[in-house]
């Protein structure tokens, strides 16, 4: 829990101090140095960092995103259990929809499925990311009923969808015009990376999906900064393990307290997709995407490029890269504090839109809004992220340094 304002204030009094050389009372001199690179390693020469988000020769999310119509002419007529569109291909993958019009395994509901085509073919091991959306589309389009998803198809796996995407009753009320009832399906096959966070969506699918799912992706990341930060603020809270912390981190050579303060970007990156990046969760495909943008604005910012957004909308970063490395800008005892007093973004206070492109919240303000709000998400997360970890190493160096100067103590104690 992070310590109240008053114990803030000290915090930040004690840190100054400690900063400036002063000597901090009942401070332990520490006898074990850990981790530390060679000062051999060159390290004061570093390209400009790029994010090689996707192989040059691979396809893009614009590549692999479609919208497919369908319209089913005399639909009141239908005395089929099931009905199937014609096969047709998007994201380099065959697909069709299964209607089942009396419901499938359900009373009074229209069902309804993605399935892959040619199934029966399909190889042992063969398997594929899609995220889609099905729409049944409303003489007037407000009123169109959406569903999203995401799946992972493949042999035992290869048509996905809903039981219960709508009851009968509201098919017939609005959305059979003429007879003819129109499916829509956007589809959006995921080319995904374990190495790091990726883009999945297209531009225009993803202005889409931002509109709906932009708070569940603020309430992820809310969640686990706070959860960061409440782990931060409890040990700079205790009396006893901070000052002895900052009596450890200052009594190491300055070079060594310099490598510790960085990590390679890889690790880092792989972590984060394996936090971030939950299957069957629709809103994970656009956390990727949030995370991606993110790390795009930190690497601006090292290469002294300017980010979107006014210049008063700037913070001042925790995180710069260099080279293949995550780097601390500034002393890990003021990141720390810095990190559990700094403000979270203030949420979208707009609130989840729908599929529609109609409305107020739909113009290109707001859309570009959607978009810095979701970079910043991201560049903050991936520093929280970056700071927790590198401390997780340093706190583990400093646990075994008080234990070995714990062992040394036993030791001349026995010796007398």
């Amino acid at each position: 829990m992070v310590s109240s304002a008053s114990e803030e204030a000290g915090i930040g009094k004690f840190l100054e101090g400690v900063l400036k050389g002063q000597q901090m009372e009942n401070g332990t001199p520490f006898t074990y140095l850990p981790y530390c690179i060679s000062d051999d390693e060159d390290d004061d020469e570093y390209d400009d960092y790029e994010v090689d988000d996707e192989d040059d020769d691979g396809p893009k999310p614009v590549d692999l995103y479609g919208i497919y119509t369908w319209k089913i002419e005399k639909f009141l007529q239908i005395n089929k259990t099931e009905l199937r569109s014609n096969v047709f291909e998007i994201g380099g993958y065959k697909w069709y929809i299964l209607i089942y019009p009396q419901g499938c395994d359900v009373c009074s509901h229209l069902s309804l499925f993605l399935c892959v085509a040619g199934h029966h073919n399909l190889l042992p091991g063969w398997s594929h990311f899609a995220q889609f959306t099905i729409s049944v589309v409303n003489k007037d389009p407000k009123k169109s009923k959406y569903s999203d998803t995401l799946h992972r198809f493949w042999k035992k796996e290869h048509d996905w969808g809903w039981k219960k995407f709508m009851e009968l009753d509201e098919v017939v009320d609005g959305f059979v015009d003429s007879d003819t009832l129109i499916i829509k399906a956007r589809i959006q096959v995921i080319r995904e990376r374990a190495d790091r966070p990726f883009h999945c969506l297209d531009s225009q699918y993803r202005r889409e999906i931002v509109g709906v799912y932009l708070t569940n992706v603020e309430k992820i990341c809310l969640h686990f900064v706070e959860e960061q930060r409440g782990k931060l603020g409890k040990f700079i809270g205790d009396k006893a393990r901070w000052p002895s912390f900052c009596a450890f981190w200052l009594g190491i050579d300055q070079n060594c307290r310099h490598r510790m303060s960085r990590e390679k970007s890889d690790q880092i990156l792989k972590l984060m997709v394996k936090n971030f990046f939950i299957q069957k969760e629709v809103t994970s495909t656009l956390m990727m995407d949030s995370l991606c943008s993110g790390l795009e604005a930190l690497v601006g910012q090292t290469n002294g490029e300017s980010g979107k957004g006014n210049a008063e909308e700037q913070t001042v970063p925790i995180v710069s890269m260099e080279n293949d490395m995550f780097v601390l800008v500034d002393d890990v005892l003021l990141l720390l504090e810095r990190a559990v007093l700094e403000p979270f973004p203030p949420k979208n206070e707009k609130g989840p839109r729908d599929h529609t492109n109609d409305g107020e919240d739909t113009n290109e303000d707001s859309i570009q809004r959607d978009e810095r709000r979701l970079n910043e998400l991201g560049r903050q997360t991936i520093e929280i992220f970056v700071l927790a970890h590198i401390f997780s190493k340093i706190e583990v160096a400093y646990e075994e340094a008080v234990a070995s100067t714990e062992l040394d103590k036993l030791s001349i104690e026995e010796a007398v």
